[in-house]
């Protein structure tokens, strides 16, 4: 039997992303950001960090990417696979572990603000917006 989801492949890079979301009038909202190089839309994610819990590399992820800070959950949520494509490197597998962030502050100016946009949208949009379907199916069953 050939198994199509295995864990971590050695070529796979282990990545951290948060899941930023709050409770608007109208239910669960998500906060989603633009990748620097396709502009496709995304949850803030990165490389792990030495001296970090994946949780506290994916809230500063969040922070840098989006300028947002609040409460991170320990646990992931849930992993999903993308495709990385980079201009001047070789595409490249990643694995992305999700931690959901409740948002408590949301910063008017932050390090990455020139290079991408961020959206507040309702979790279905959010499902809508997003390529990856684990990560979909992660949103769609995120309830907060």
């Amino acid at each position: 039997m050939v198994d199509h989801h295995p864990r971590t492949q050695a070529t796979e890079r282990r990545q951290v992303a948060a899941l930023p979301w709050r409770r608007g009038a109208d239910g669960i909202e998500i906060l989603l950001v633009t990748s620097r190089e396709t502009r496709r839309w995304v949850t803030p994610k990165g490389g792990r960090m030495p001296g970090l819990t994946d949780a506290q590399a994916a809230a500063q992820e969040a922070l840098e990417e989006a300028g947002i800070e609040g409460l991170i959950g320990g646990t992931p949520l849930g992993t999903f696979r993308y495709l990385k494509v980079l201009k001047r490197r070789a595409p490249r597998w990643c694995v992305v572990a999700v931690h959901a962030l409740e948002v408590q502050v949301e910063h008017d100016t932050w390090h990455e603000q020139a290079e991408r946009e961020r959206v507040w949208v309702s979790r279905e949009e959010a499902v809508r917006r997003v390529d990856e379907p684990d990560l979909k199916a992660l949103i769609a069953a995120f309830e907060g």
